[in-house]
């Protein structure tokens, strides 16, 4: 699994003109992908890497500060522009894999006492954000 965490002072994710989900930080706003062979154990690992990912200010983590998170389904972090100017999408899992993988990330970030809010899986959603920092990084777990 792979996600792109954004350090946010807010961010919201809209479907049709109806905003889903919504935060104001400090916060996270995570683009999660997931490829063929992940498993729920890399989704909860997934998890609590950015629960406790120490990147708002002063080096605290969500965890330190109850900051939320705005998780948003992302399968072209899986996409491949090695070869050419048309990016491949054979490494993203698809929706019946990745759908549920999403969903247990998170599910454990709500277990672990995280706020969340969700974008729509597989909807064509329009993401807004304020990066401060700016600060960006990518977890592969």
């Amino acid at each position: 699994m792979r996600a792109v965490a954004q350090r946010v002072s807010h961010a919201s994710v809209t479907v049709g003109g109806e905003v889903v989900g919504s935060i104001t930080g400090p916060g996270l706003l995570a683009l999660v992908g997931v490829t063929h062979d992940d498993t729920p154990a890399q989704a909860a690992k997934l998890a609590a890497k950015l629960w406790t990912l120490r990147i708002l200010p002063e080096e605290k983590s969500c965890s330190d500060i109850g900051g939320p998170l705005l998780v948003v389904s992302q399968f072209t972090l899986y996409g491949n522009a090695r070869k050419g100017r048309r990016p491949t999408w054979q490494d993203a899992a698809p929706g019946p894999v990745a759908e549920p993988l999403v969903e247990a990330v998170v599910k454990e970030l709500r277990a672990l006492g995280a706020h969340v809010e969700t974008g729509v899986f597989g909807a064509d959603m329009s993401v807004s954000l304020t990066n401060e920092g700016p600060f960006t990084v990518i977890v592969d777990v």
